[in-house]
């Protein structure tokens, strides 16, 4: 919970509002991908999870890129939003009951994850541009590019999984 008031005079303001949104949600984020990967039983799945981790560190050293470039400090609030995702994933790790349907389960919690990033990145994105700040605008569809590919990958790795008899 945010405990100061939020103020945005400018869109520079929003801008490093939506950075450290973003900031908090890699940062969480690093955290949930080990304990996904644990769960996960099809190798695949537990692959992609441990490469999007890599991917997310970098994300983080990105985002202090553009932090640093900006003259400003990556810490901020708690992106309250990743938070509940990510407990909402949690109950899908300490599932228990048949593989492929957890794993099916896993991909959803994931890509929950991966859509939100996306749109975040996305808003973040577009307010570079709109701020000039070009070199923040590439760093930011980078990370985005990555996000959209690890989307489709689940999707993919999802609709490769063996259906399971009702």
């Amino acid at each position: 919970m945010r405990l100061t008031s939020l103020k945005l005079n400018s869109l520079r303001d929003l801008f490093i509002e939506e950075l450290r949104d973003l900031y908090s949600a890699e940062t969480q984020l690093v955290k949930a991908l080990p304990k996904m990967a644990d769960a996960a039983t099809d190798e695949q799945l537990k692959q992609a999870f441990t490469d999007h981790l890599q991917e997310t560190e970098n994300h983080v050293a990105r985002l202090e890129t553009i932090f640093e470039g900006l003259d400003e400090k990556a810490t901020g609030e708690t992106c309250q939003a990743m938070e509940g995702l990510i407990k909402e994933g949690s109950q899908m790790i300490k599932a228990q009951g048949d593989n492929v349907v957890k794993d099916s389960g896993l991909i959803g919690a994931a890509q929950r994850v991966e859509h939100y990033e996306m749109a975040g990145y996305g808003t973040a994105r577009s307010l570079a541009q709109r701020l000039g700040e070009e070199e923040a605008a590439e760093l930011l569809q980078e990370t985005l590019d990555e996000e959209a590919g690890a989307d489709e990958l689940l999707t993919e790795i999802a609709e490769g999984l063996v259906p399971v008899a009702h």
